[in-house]
């Protein structure tokens, strides 16, 4: 190794970043006269970039991953522990550390029973959807082959994601997509006027309008239906009172499989171990990624019902009849050992307790910038999993300039404090603050958020 790298010389690690990386996510342009950002370090809820500034994280990773914060070495050494005993081996066998998180985790699920490793939520929601498309081969005679999704609701980066993603910005410049994936309206009662939806009983009419879309496909035509619990990127929407209990009805009236991504609200985010069991709701397929090992190993699961788990070997016969999929990386044994030791923290230090506790202080600070800053259009969220819609009006609700979102999410980090806005999503929209700080936070680590974004604010709009 050159001896630049291994003294952590930041000016030549800087010079290779720029040299050689594609980021994710970002226009690299500006790097040819700046410098990209680059984390060098992280502890708890910090982390500290190439300049030696320590910043609050009030996002888990950038994309609401590591929910117990940074620098556990238990994890750490689980994942070592486990990598000199066996590392990896394809998943068409087992291995200790997968049996073992299987166990703990369907003991979170009441009503689930299998597991299915994989490496990344896209990934895991690709696997629902091909066991969705095998099934109808299977059973319906290929007739129930269409998925719906939501609008605004986000499954992944792959073509078969992107066919069911409901961001059209993300999606813009990657078609042509996958066929038989169907859009049904989104549930954010804020924006129930530009629906045309009715004030009252507004979450049942929003997934009535699911059904009305099964309707016009054809029920014969319609097998799953995959869903955000809480809808992440595309603003972070709480579904409305009626929604879930309604959205249930219409899958078990039509022989659809219901699907929930739990990319983001899973293990923990929500103050539950997952974003649907507060609602009732009692899914087919439930899929999980960033949370679950806190990002400290990559792993993703696609977890099902047994009814489900059953037409794929009801009958042995036909060398056909089995989930024919592979995961590579999915047979490697730092994610579940990263896994069994992230859940064992979340359970001995009552992290589900603190986020309860900590989302409802963050979401009542969030209330009281409200009547300060009349820029704030609606605070949403649940548990440690929050955002601020910004309008440029409240009585019309025009939503603020995206421009000045992003200015807002600037004067945060020029504080030290790094939140997140949703962007390059859903046109016209992309005016959401967006707020999913560690498990592990404290009250002066939430008023510390508060205060930035009150400040942020105050700069920026007055």
């Amino acid at each position: 190794m050159d001896d630049a790298f291994r003294d952590n010389d930041i000016s030549r690690i800087v010079e290779a970043d720029k040299a050689h990386v594609w980021h994710h996510l970002i226009q690299h342009k500006p790097f040819e006269t700046g410098e990209p950002r680059i984390i060098t370090e992280g502890k708890g809820i910090h982390v500290w970039d190439q300049k030696g500034t320590r910043l609050l994280d009030a996002v888990s990773g950038g994309v609401w991953t590591v929910n117990v914060g940074y620098g556990r070495e238990s994890i750490a050494n689980a994942v070592r522990d486990q990598l000199i005993k066996l590392n990896y081996f394809a998943g068409a066998a087992g291995t200790i550390p997968g049996a073992v998180f299987a166990e703990k985790l369907i003991d979170k699920m009441p009503g689930l029973t299998r597991v299915y490793y994989c490496n990344s939520g896209s990934e895991a929601n690709e696997k629902a959807f091909k066991m969705i498309r095998q099934i109808a081969h299977k059973r319906y005679g290929g007739k129930k082959t269409k998925i719906l999704y939501r609008d605004r609701d986000y499954h992944g980066t792959t073509i078969g994601a992107l066919s069911a993603g409901g961001q059209d910005q993300r999606n813009a410049q990657y078609g042509p997509f996958a066929p038989d994936f169907v859009r049904v309206p989104h549930c954010l009662e804020y924006r129930a006027g530009d629906q045309g939806a009715p004030v009252e009983n507004y979450g049942e009419w929003a997934a009535d309008q699911i059904e009305q879309v099964i309707l016009a496909e054809g029920p014969e035509t319609v097998g799953g239906l995959c869903l955000e619990p809480i809808t992440a990127g595309g603003g972070v929407i709480t579904p409305p009172e009626g929604y879930w209990p309604r959205v249930q009805e219409i899958c078990r009236k039509y022989d659809v499989l219901l699907h929930i991504d739990e990319v983001v609200c899973g293990v923990g985010r929500t103050g539950e171990w997952f974003g649907y069991q507060h609602y009732g709701i009692e899914p087919d397929f439930v899929t999980m990624a960033k949370g679950v090992a806190s990002g400290y190993a990559a792993i993703a699961c696609c977890v099902t019902t047994e009814r489900v788990f059953d037409m794929f070997k009801d009958n042995a016969d036909d060398p056909m009849n089995y989930f024919r999929d592979i995961s590579t990386f999915g047979g490697c044994t730092a994610g579940p050992a990263a896994a069994i030791e992230n859940m064992r923290i979340i359970e001995d230090e009552g992290l589900l307790a603190n986020t309860n506790a900590m989302g409802e202080r963050l979401l009542a600070n969030f209330e009281a910038l409200a009547e300060k800053h009349r820029v704030i259009g609606q605070v949403r969220g649940k548990g440690l999993f929050a955002g601020i819609e910004l309008v440029a009006d409240r009585a019309t609700r025009e939503p603020a300039d995206e421009k000045q979102c992003a200015r807002i999410v600037a004067e945060c980090a020029a504080r030290n404090v790094i939140i997140g806005v949703t962007n390059r999503s859903v046109p016209g929209y992309n005016n959401t603050l967006t707020f999913s700080p560690a498990l592990i936070v404290t009250e002066a680590q939430i008023d510390e958020i508060s205060a930035a974004v009150d400040h942020s604010l105050t700069a920026v709009f007055g």
